[in-house]
């Protein structure tokens, strides 16, 4: 018999960046390892500089990054520490990016623009990753700009679960800020028992980002607790817009339901201000303590990555983690 026969064991190492260390210490607390240690620093004119502490020869790596502002800077250093990882011959590399960067350009609204969300991934494939994980893709179909394997979570389970256990005794009515997002609304209504589902119609002019006016609701909202569920919130105002088009139909409560908390300015004084109940986010992103107030609840991500991070390892089934959950 020719070649030769190895009896060694696959080893599965975590590695991340500097942009949110309290989540990769929460994943490496669930999977029962230690952060790969990297020194990393950023020169005089911006440039940043990676190096691993131990040998990542034939392991099998995941990445983990999340992407707040500066985002650009956050997503240069995951692309460098793919890069060093191929160059120390990791045998398989997973990036792990809980909220995709530059999802929300992932089509052309007009001649001349660009398609980001495909160059990121584009700029991942050519870094060097053999895999994707990313939580609650703006759109779907960005799975589809990759020529390698996706994994898209859903943080549904985790924030319905959450809601269900506070609010479930309530007269529920689950709301779609638009009506681009009436499919993941329809997964919260069966989650959370077949409630009513209604959507808010929202009017946006592509050449004025982050702007969009609240028109009118669609569907029985009077004297419910309406669960308003949106992938993210960046300055707040299209999800408060919604939130005010909701009591003005008759709402009894507004609670808001989101998975990445991008927060940008004001959206914290926005909710704040606002007649929303509570605010429900996970922290796929991490929130500085200035922007955090009494109504804003975190719920952790952890475990979700890590059983997919497991999952992946064992060879095993992630779409398993939500069959019959959603």
């Amino acid at each position: 018999m020719s070649g030769i026969i190895t009896t060694g064991e696959k080893r599965l190492v975590l590695a991340s960046g500097r942009s949110h260390p309290v989540l990769a210490q929460e994943v490496a607390e669930e999977l029962g390892v230690d952060v790969l240690p990297m020194d990393a620093w950023d020169f005089a004119n911006g440039e940043i500089y990676v190096r691993y502490g131990e040998s990542v020869r034939g392991t099998d790596v995941f990445v983990l990054q999340s992407h707040p502002a500066p985002i650009n800077t956050w997503v240069m250093e995951h692309l460098i520490m793919i890069d060093a990882l191929k160059r120390a011959s990791a045998k398989r590399i997973t990036a792990i990016a809980p909220s995709f960067p530059y999802a929300r350009q992932d089509k052309k609204h007009r001649g001349r623009e660009p398609i980001s969300a495909r160059l990121v991934a584009d700029l991942y494939e050519t870094a060097g990753i053999d895999r994707m994980i990313s939580v609650d893709l703006h759109a779907p179909q960005v799975q589809g700009y990759f020529n390698r394997p996706v994994d898209h979570l859903m943080a549904l389970p985790i924030l319905a679960d959450y809601v269900s256990s506070k609010y479930g005794g309530e007269d529920l009515a689950v709301v779609s800020p638009d009506a681009g997002r009436i499919r993941v609304a329809e997964l919260w209504a069966k989650r959370l028992g077949g409630v009513n589902l209604a959507f808010v119609h929202k009017s946006r002019d592509p050449r004025k980002p982050n702007q969009a006016v609240a028109k009118r609701v669609i569907g029985d909202v009077e004297g419910k607790t309406c669960i308003l569920v949106d992938d993210m919130i960046d300055t707040a105002g299209t999800i408060v817009q919604a939130a005010d088009a909701l009591k003005a139909s008759g709402a009894n409560s507004v609670v808001i339901a989101t998975t990445h908390p991008i927060l940008s300015d004001p959206a914290t004084e926005r909710l704040k201000s606002s007649s929303v109940q509570e605010v429900v986010c996970t922290n796929t992103l991490p929130i500085p303590e200035e922007k955090k107030f009494d109504r804003l609840t975190e719920l952790s991500i952890a475990p979700l990555l890590a059983s997919a991070i497991r999952a992946v390892f064992d060879d095993g089934s992630v779409t398993s983690l939500f069959e019959g959950n959603v």
